[in-house]
Parts: C-alpha cells; sequence; structure tokens
C-alpha cells in the first residue's frame, strides 16, 4: 500500500566508542561525547564531595571536576600508574555542555560497533550497575560494557561538581 518511510537506502554506520579500562573490566563511552585525553595531573581535593568525586583539575586554565567511575560503581580506589588517565568528556547540564574529568586506569582502542554488535545490558554479572550500562558490544571474542554517562552521572551530582568547580580553584 504504502512506502516504509521508516526504511533507509543507505545502511546504517557503526558507532564510535572509546574502549578504556577501570579495575581489570573494559569499558567503553561514546567518542562523540569525548573532548580529549590526557595524562594523569595532580587533583586539589574539595571537601565535602561524594567518595567518587576526586577533586578537580586545572585543564589549560579552566577548573575541571574528576569523577572515579570505578568508585562510583563500588569497585574502590586504584593505584595511579604510569597508563592511568582522565578522560575528558561533555557532560550536557541544564542544555549547557560542561566539562568533566573520568579517572581510567589505561585507555585502550577505538571501537567500531553496528547495531548488530550491540546486545542490551545484562541483567547480571556485571560489577556496574545495570541502570550505568546503554548495552553490551560484541568484540570477536569478548564483550564491552557500554556506559551510560546521562545516567551515571545524575543531574544533582553534576549541579554538585559545577558547584565545587565554580567555588575553589586547582
Amino acid at each position: 500500500m504504502s512506502a516504509n518511510t521508516n526504511a533507509s537506502s543507505e545502511p546504517t554506520r557503526p558507532a564510535q566508542y572509546l574502549g578504556f579500562s577501570l579495575a581489570g573490566e573494559t569499558y567503553a563511552i561514546e567518542l562523540l561525547r569525548i573532548r580529549e585525553i590526557i595524562e594523569h595531573v595532580p587533583i586539589t581535593r574539595v571537601p565535602g564531595m561524594p567518595p567518587a568525586v576526586l577533586g578537580v583539575i586545572n585543564l589549560r586554565g579552566r577548573v575541571v571536576p574528576v569523577v572515579d567511575l570505578a568508585v562510583k560503581m563500588g569497585m574502590g580506589p586504584r593505584p595511579i600508574t604510569r597508563w592511568t588517565c582522565f578522560v575528558i568528556v561533555e557532560a550536557l547540564m541544564d542544555g549547557e555542555r560542561t566539562a568533566l574529568g573520568l579517572l581510567a586506569d589505561s585507555v585502550s582502542e577505538v571501537l567500531d560497533l553496528g547495531p548488530d554488535d550491540i546486545e542490551p545490558p545484562p541483567t547480571f554479572g556485571t560489577r556496574a550497575p545495570v541502570d550505568y550500562l546503554r548495552g553490551l558490544g560484541r568484540r570477536e571474542q569478548r564483550f564491552i560494557l557500554l556506559l551510560d554517562l546521562d545516567r551515571m552521572l545524575s543531574a544533582d551530582e553534576l549541579l554538585g561538581l559545577v558547584g565545587a568547580a565554580a567555588g575553589g580553584g586547582a
């Protein structure tokens, strides 16, 4: 009767994700959310922040809050190594882009994952709460947990981070 208007003539392009390690597990974040990756620099602690908020760093004169995702997911702190780095991401808060540093044990690779390579989040067997996962990326013989930054970093927490960054300096 009528043509399917939802069908596209070109195939769906794979999405790109940055793979990184936290406490021995591989996670990934959409590449479009990432501004840059920088080496570990000293963190200025900010009193009164939740344990997952390590403090702030100075990024070319800008104050950037730093979150340890492993601590947020209940894995606890890990030692800083020569591969430890910050993944600087953009979080949307009240329609404004806010820079946020995520502590990673190491960064591994950029992954191209098409719709057929992504499964729904597993309901068990991961250390990350299911609410924090967008899905499970399949890459050759292994799986990568795809994080949902918007769910992991709630609006209340982001407001606290931004307030701390505005009130303190690095």
